[in-house]
């Protein structure tokens, strides 16, 4: 056994005696989520357990976010995170726990709330490593700060929290971590170095025609007829336009135009949704995007300009591979054969935003949070995407164990690789 091990293993051996309270921790979260920049009952929940366990503590960061700063002598200081906002989805999971809340949402309408992303585990789990290493000052030194993100869904939440004096707020930081739970077997945890998570890019686009009735086309720039060569023009850019080595995708998700069968309205509405994992590809599909929507609309005879706004903007992740390959040797040393290679996701987050700031690298991994005996059934069935509900389904509802023991060993473990005593390592 290494030296390294052997503190790791002293600090995860007290998670038997941590087990109980996050359970009951996590079933609370769950049963109570909040939507994005309303995560006040979640932050004061934090916010207390980290007060009890001896942390300094900064509370409203950003609105609702919550850091943990605890300093144990000189050494690194390794940041972890974990985001807090649940989504506007009505629970079908049938759990005892699951939620009924409703709540109002930033354009005043009552919508269902339901942890369907896992972020309830982020929190149970990133507060269960803060109390682990809390008890066990004498295996490391250093300092730990732990951070508590709001409105990570909305892609704003990291923003707003580096916005708000957060550099001044932890100080220096050598390294950052945060992970995420997945739709894989319960005890897996998984990274890989380079790009882990796609930039993404919501895009409105506006075009404008000439409205007139519908037995009299020829009075009109139709502008459904325009949106639907532009939706048709735009698989080309992937298709034509990146190399097929290089991922992306375009997808336009709406289209709203119109009000009656005989009415030729005046102007069309286009969303789309952008995934890259790289800057230039992304500058690249972006500007094709625009080119094409200018260019139709001036072969359509557009009485004006198309309009096109950028939103819901998420950077990429993109894993330092000198911190990857040193995380992924201590999650080898304490998981073995438990950990694997995370493949490449298309979904989006905006964690890097932190690090990005405060100038530092980082790393970001997955681990599972499905039942392994219903995930080996589905995959040898072929029905992996049938029967495994993924994050944002109603459905998605990860076993508590192993999945809360496998998340905070895999924070305390990282956490370790930078903080365990000289002449531990």
């Amino acid at each position: 056994m290494t030296a390294a091990r052997s503190v790791t293993d002293a600090v995860i051996a007290d998670l038997e005696r941590t087990r109980g309270w996050q359970e009951a921790f996590y079933q609370q979260l769950h049963q109570n989520p909040e939507l994005s920049h309303q995560e006040r009952a979640t932050a004061a929940a934090v916010a207390r357990r980290l007060r009890d366990t001896g942390y300094d503590v900064t509370e409203g960061l950003g609105g609702t976010g919550v850091v943990g700063v605890l300093r144990n002598g000189s050494g690194a200081a390794v940041l972890l995170r974990a985001d807090m906002d649940a989504l506007p989805v009505k629970e079908a999971t049938g759990l005892p726990h699951a939620s009924a809340a409703v709540a109002t949402d930033a354009n005043g309408s009552e919508v269902p709330v339901m942890h369907a992303c896992g972020h309830d585990v982020h929190v149970t789990c990133l507060i269960g490593a803060a109390e682990l290493l809390a008890r066990h000052q004498d295996q490391w030194q250093g300092t730990a700060v732990v951070l508590f993100q709001p409105a990570e869904e909305l892609g704003d939440g990291a923003r707003a929290m580096v916005q708000d004096s957060l550099t001044e707020v932890v100080g220096r930081v050598d390294v950052a971590f945060a992970q995420h739970v997945l739709p894989a077997p319960a005890g897996v945890v998984g990274t890989r170095v380079g790009p882990v998570l796609s930039a993404a890019d919501s895009m409105r686009v506006t075009v404008y025609g000439r409205g007139s009735h519908g037995s009299m086309p020829q009075a009109s720039v139709d502008p459904v007829v325009l949106a639907a060569l532009i939706v048709i023009r735009l698989q080309t850019i992937v298709s034509r336009e990146v190399a097929p080595t290089e991922p992306a995708v375009v997808t336009v998700g709406s289209i709203r135009a119109g009000s009656k069968s005989n009415v030729i309205d005046d102007h069309a509405v286009l969303e789309l949704n952008v995934r890259t994992y790289d800057e230039p590809t992304r500058s690249a599909v972006l500007d094709a995007i625009r080119r094409i929507v200018t260019a139709e609309c001036q072969a359509s005879r557009s009485p004006r300009d198309p309009e096109l706004e950028l939103y819901d903007r998420f950077p990429a992740t993109i894993n330092d591979a000198a911190t990857t390959e040193r995380v992924r040797a201590a999650f080898v040393d304490h998981f073995g054969d438990h950990c694997r290679d995370l493949p490449l996701q298309s979904a989006s987050e905006d964690f890097s935003d932190i690090p990005n700031a405060l100038g530092v690298p980082y790393t970001y991994w997955g681990i599972g949070g499905t039942d392994p005996d219903a995930y080996r059934r589905a995959q040898d069935a072929g029905r992996l995407a049938e029967d495994i509900p993924v994050n944002h389904s109603s459905a998605f509802a990860p076993v508590m164990q192993p999945t809360l023991d496998t998340g905070t060993s895999a924070l305390v473990v990282a956490a370790l690789a930078w903080l365990a005593v000289p002449g531990s390592r």
